[in-house]
């Protein structure tokens, strides 16, 4: 039985306890990715949806620096700034690394947090460690390259673009490395899992089994969500029964979110998941 992350800490996304204290603010400064998922879209200028790569815009790290300091002063119980979007942040690390360094200039004790999807992220882990960013966030949706080549249409590395099953080995392979190497580096891993009904919903459990064993602090199984334009437009999301006992029978190999909101690129505030950034 996997043992619980410490309690206390003012992390609403990572600690359940914490989310009605504080508040995490995610500044959008990674415009472009390195993958393209089956299911995923990116959209900016987007008011209205609450999804992980929606986002009003794309800021500078200048801009995010003053965005933060702006949202300090009118919600002070933001505890967490994180780089969530709304491409990959490491498709474009200069872009997240001077972010995370303005930010230490100015606020050396606030929670530094990033999301990836964990192809380039190995290259710079001592430089996260460097800026004291605690909590890194990995979208892992398949150990199996046969199963991920349905989920990843292609990566790109070293310049060059790679599909089909090479790609989703390549990808899973760098996933793992990056997983060993943060928890050596002493950073709080989180593993997010998009769940997608007859393509990797009978291979979760292997997923979380393994992620235990690396030491993965916490899992989080997303339902898709079936967006327009993508190529799982037309697939029928998990329903909550099935999340549920997901989550029930995962628990034994490691610890398990359960309040996720699915927020935004530029969510500011508590997790409600529908919160745009202040604006700058």
């Amino acid at each position: 039985m996997p043992s619980a992350i410490a309690p206390a800490v003012k992390h609403p996304c990572f600690y359940a306890s914490s989310r009605g204290k504080y508040g995490r603010i995610h500044l959008p400064v990674a415009p472009s990715c390195n993958i393209q998922c089956a299911y995923c879209r990116r959209d900016y200028d987007c008011p209205h949806e609450a999804r992980p790569g929606v986002s009003a815009g794309v800021l500078s790290p200048a801009e995010a620096c003053a965005r933060l300091q702006k949202a300090l002063e009118e919600m002070p119980h933001i505890t967490v700034a994180a780089v969530a979007g709304p491409g990959d942040a490491f498709a474009d690390p200069e872009l997240t690394l001077e972010t995370f360094e303005l930010i230490r200039r100015k606020n050396a004790d606030i929670s530094l947090c990033v999301s990836s999807n964990g192809l380039s992220i190995k290259d710079y882990i001592p430089q996260l460690r460097d800026l004291n960013v605690g909590y890194v966030t990995i979208t892992i949706n398949a150990i199996d390259p046969a199963i991920g080549m349905r989920l990843y249409k292609w990566i790109e590395t070293e310049g060059k673009v790679i599909g089909g099953v090479d790609a989703a080995r390549i990808l899973i392979s760098r996933q793992l490395q990056a997983i060993s190497l943060l928890k050596d580096a002493g950073i709080t891993v989180k593993v997010n899992s998009v769940v997608v009904p007859g393509v990797n919903e009978n291979h979760l459990l292997f997923l979380a089994r393994k992620m235990g064993s690396l030491g993965v602090d916490l899992m989080n199984f997303i339902p898709l969500i079936p967006l327009p334009g993508t190529d799982m437009e037309n697939m029928e999301p998990p329903g909550a029964e099935g999340i549920r006992r997901l989550r029930q029978k995962a628990a034994s190999y490691v610890l398990q979110m359960h309040h996720c909101t699915r927020c935004r690129s530029d969510a500011a505030g508590p997790l409600t998941g529908s919160q745009r950034g202040v604006e700058s």
